[in-house]
């Protein structure tokens, strides 16, 4: 039986999201979830799922009735001569590999944060990095969800509308179950070291064109980088590399627990911010390991943060980044975190941020600790440059853009719109966000 209870107030991963919704359901049963719906559209009221919270954008909040998806996970059914898994939408990311490895197969491409469900990570455009690699939902061939009239709607690979429903933002529905195009199991041979900002700034388009899973650091107030090149290899090939020992000290000691006190340092004292910078990246070193393709692109993420990332066209990252370094400087921000750059090829879903255009994506963070104000004013400043690079902001990610702005960057959105007035007239599933970008 579906489970309903007093909701408690909710807050994200990122602490920039919040709201007490007036109840919370976790369904057993698409049957139950439908049910719900049915009632909730009767009576006036607002459904949102809140999947994992990781988004850092307010699309996740829920207003009316949340939906926990924890009921509906898990493996359903396997497609073995396609190489195809059908999996429940409340699946974790980190659920999948286990899932997987039993029948040989892996997931194409991965992001580097593996907390979110499945449904949370695909709805809000999640992605890796690798020019020939999209994000996770182009590796959505269909999916089965409950829609604004609380039918149960299954849209398959042939199903124009699954261009918009493998990248729903959900306002068309609540995703139930996703089927995913996996491939054979591979392992990757990672090789990291430090680089000079002009030159991987100078390299990033022919890196991203040479090498498949391409992704950079770039340390502000310092000409330090950090270079991970990701190289897809055999799944029989040996892991090797660091040991669990050297591994814990580079990535739990060192990425998480260091990187944290010192945050906490410049978020009390931000003149000092630069000169921190300055030793962490002198303090870089180079590494090469292999192992199973999910525990190389996954990291672990315990320092707490706020994050805008931006989709620009792959050829204008060099420049856009070089106008932030100048902007950093020019502003006097002080801004603790790396900033992240990666790359996806172009796909054909109607509201992915690489629709219709190969993409780099450009991620700057903010310590949760840090001065709110100026946290604020330096997402500004970025998003500005990003705006005149017709930047599209990633949907789970901290933007300001409303429905005028994004259909301009986006050719299909009044496309995606119709779609979503066929599934979702009433707004059942509608939120402050979802008012703002897709307007009303």
């Amino acid at each position: 039986m579906s489970q309903t209870t007093a909701a408690a107030a909710w807050t994200n991963w990122g602490g920039t999201a919040q709201c007490t919704p007036t109840e919370l359901i976790t369904p057993q049963s698409v049957d139950e979830l439908a049910d719900a719906v049915r009632t909730a559209a009767a009576s006036g009221q607002t459904v949102k799922p809140a999947g994992a919270g990781h988004s850092f954008s307010q699309i996740a909040v829920a207003p009316g009735i949340q939906v926990k998806l924890s009921g509906l996970r898990g493996l359903i059914s396997v497609d073995a001569d396609r190489k195809r898994v059908t999996l429940g939408a409340g699946t974790h990311l980190h659920e999948i590999p286990a899932i997987l490895e039993p029948l040989g197969l892996g997931m194409a491409n991965l992001g580097d944060i593996d907390k979110q469900t499945l449904a949370g990570a695909t709805s809000t455009g999640t992605h890796g990095t690798g020019g020939a690699f999209g994000g996770i939902s182009t590796q959505i061939r269909g999916v089965t969800l409950v829609d604004g009239t609380g039918t149960v709607r299954v849209i398959g690979e042939d199903d124009p509308d699954l261009k918009a429903a493998a990248l729903g933002l959900g306002s068309l529905g609540v995703l139930t179950q996703i089927t995913i195009q996996c491939v054979d199991a591979f392992s990757i041979r990672a090789e990291e070291g430090p680089g000079e900002a002009d030159e991987t700034f100078s390299t990033f388009l022919e890196r991203v064109e040479n090498v498949d899973h391409y992704e950079f650091y770039w340390f502000p107030h310092t000409t330090k980088t950090l270079v991970k090149t990701n190289t897809r290899v055999p799944r029989d090939t040996p892991a090797t590399g660091p040991s669990d020992l050297r591994r814990y000290i580079d990535d739990e000691l060192l990425s998480n627990k260091l990187l944290g006190a010192l945050c906490k340092v410049g978020a009390r004292s931000p003149r000092t911010v630069p000169s921190i910078n300055q030793v962490v990246g002198r303090a870089l070193s180079a590494r090469t390991y292999t192992d199973r393709s999910d525990r190389i692109f996954i990291s672990d993420r315990d320092v707490r943060f706020r994050e805008m990332e931006y989709a620009v066209p792959l050829e204008a990252v060099p420049d856009t980044l070089r106008e932030i370094r100048a902007m950093i400087d020019r502003r006097g921000h002080k801004v603790s975190f790396p900033i992240e750059v990666r790359a996806a090829a172009a796909d054909d879903l109607m509201l992915s941020t690489a629709s219709d255009r190969a993409s780099g994506y450009i991620a700057v963070h903010r310590f949760s600790g840090d001065d709110v104000a100026a946290s604020e004013a330096y997402f500004r400043d970025v998003e500005d440059i990003m705006m005149s690079h017709a930047g599209r902001p990633h949907w789970g990610k901290m933007h300001t853009r409303d429905a005028d702005y994004l259909r301009s960057v986006y050719p299909r959105f009044d496309e995606f719109l119709e779609v979503r007035n066929r599934f979702d007239p009433q707004r059942v599933f509608t939120n402050p966000y979802l008012q703002t970008a897709l307007g009303s």
